[in-house]
């Protein structure tokens, strides 16, 4: 057994439950991956998030050229060109919070970061991969092509929403490279 590890681990895992709860006070929400960056989309993106919990649709933008519009909020530590998706009429919108672009390394540490922000039409991107014969649910696969058109943050490509400078600053603080004076 190696004690000196699971004691490290122990004292690891007590300071993790602090920092956990501290931020579970701030959200309002369990610290799940999910809950933590429907939050911080909503904070960033004026997004009101649907109360009860509902796989397909997150919430809804409050403000800008896409108010009242519906929208499902993904995050994923890295980018490896996949996205859970639904086929439901009700979905408009998916705003796409990522990592680093690349295949994720077995037993490598998976820091939580925000490199990249993809939007992307749900109904334009469904019928896209339908006709490309691509199977549309967990896991779909999504050519490199549509998310770099679907990009908007930190190189937007044709946004469909033009963030403003806050919004920049606030993404900003989540890069796994942040700017020169952070």
């Amino acid at each position: 057994m190696d004690e000196a590890g699971l004691n490290s681990i122990a004292m690891l895992l007590r300071q993790r439950n602090d920092i956990d709860a501290r931020i579970a006070d701030i959200v309002g929400r369990p610290v799940a991956h999910g809950h933590l960056s429907d939050w911080i989309a909503a904070q960033i993106f004026h997004i009101e998030l649907e109360p009860s919990a509902n796989r397909t649709i997150d919430g809804w933008f409050r403000s800008g050229p896409l108010a009242g519009r519906t929208v499902n909020v993904k995050h994923y530590v890295r980018n490896e060109g996949l996205l859970d998706m639904t086929d439901s009429d009700e979905l408009e919108y998916y705003l796409v919070m990522t990592g680093p672009r690349g295949a994720a390394r077995s037993g490598t540490h998976r820091p939580w970061t925000i490199d990249h922000v993809h939007l992307f039409d749900a109904f334009e991107l469904t019928t896209a991969l339908r006709a490309h014969m691509r199977r549309i649910g967990v896991a779909t696969s999504v050519r490199a092509d549509h998310w770099k058109a679907a990009e908007i943050y930190p190189n937007p490509v044709k946004p469909l929403l033009r963030l403003t400078r806050d919004q920049t600053a606030a993404l900003d603080a989540f890069r796994s490279d942040p700017p020169p004076g952070w």
